[in-house]
């Protein structure tokens, strides 16, 4: 494997940073970030780096079955936990602290695990460029003493899409996820109800060719964004036809596409 001497010296690095851990935990979502800090682990320390998935209403099926392909593509043994945010009023109440909330249940969780297992700092995906934005998920991983090796090794996107490449991994260009909660504009009630209505039909726009796109909801109306490489895919009357039907069998009154493509965190500037 040849990587440029910049690179080089990161993945060293990254080596280096789980050798002196000696074990870890890995809250491993099956996201690009997540699996590169799992490959690099279970490269460096072999099985004293353990994988662990939260499966949770708001956790997409598809995304599950990314992570058990992944696991076993790396040849990590994998543990599934599984929790509700549903049953957390303060992550319901969908407000600007959500992710904090979620976090702070998924970091408990992992915590109890690595006190079972007497050893092992807990670690996240989480890369330099996450630091630019608004992130109470990361106040509840610094509060509950989670560690970012991404971070600590000075790894951003473009350094880890192409490591990932390098390694091969195979989801190295996968489009960014998030929980299915995100669809949903601060203020409105999280409910089962609505998440599942959200995965089902973004997985009729998995099925119908599409690879980063996300069914944002408000007020009945599913509003879906896309690359805009992807937006062309609507032309086909056919797709477009058996995507509205869908939705709406789904229970949305209104199905429309966004022009302005796909934007990460769109929803925090709707409001109910």
């Amino acid at each position: 494997m040849e990587l440029e001497s910049r690179l080089s010296d990161k993945y060293v690095a990254l080596q280096q940073w789980f050798q002196e851990q000696g074990s870890a935990i890995v809250a491993f979502s099956g996201g690009i970030d997540s699996t590169l800090v799992l490959k690099v682990a279970f490269d460096t320390i072999g099985s004293q780096a353990t994988a662990v998935t939260a499966v949770s209403p708001t956790f997409p099926e598809i995304e599950l079955k990314g992570v058990r392909r992944l696991s076993t593509e790396i040849g990590v043994a994998l543990r599934i936990i599984e929790t509700n945010q549903l049953e957390i009023d303060a992550f319901v109440q969908n407000d600007e602290m959500r992710c904090y909330h979620c976090k702070t249940d998924l970091y408990q969780l992992l915590g109890q695990i690595k006190k079972k297992s007497a050893g092992g700092v807990v670690v996240d995906g989480t890369n330099v460029d996450d630091l630019q934005d608004d992130r109470p998920g990361i106040q509840a991983a610094r509060a509950l003493g989670v560690r970012s090796p991404l971070v600590e090794a000075e790894l951003g996107k473009v350094d880890i899409r192409a490591l990932a490449h390098a390694l091969g991994l195979s989801n190295w260009d996968k489009p960014a996820a998030a929980c299915l909660s995100s669809r949903i504009p601060r203020g409105t009630l999280i409910t089962r109800g609505e998440l599942s209505r959200v995965e089902q039909a973004e997985a009729l726009l998995f099925r119908e060719g599409f690879r980063h796109v996300r069914v944002r909801v408000h007020e009945g109306m599913a509003r879906i964004e896309t690359s805009e490489s992807e937006m062309t895919l609507f032309q086909n009357s056919a797709r477009r036809n058996r995507i509205v039907a869908e939705c709406k069998r789904l229970g949305f009154r209104f199905v429309t596409v966004d022009l302005e493509g796909y934007r990460a965190g769109s929803t925090n500037t709707m409001q109910k």
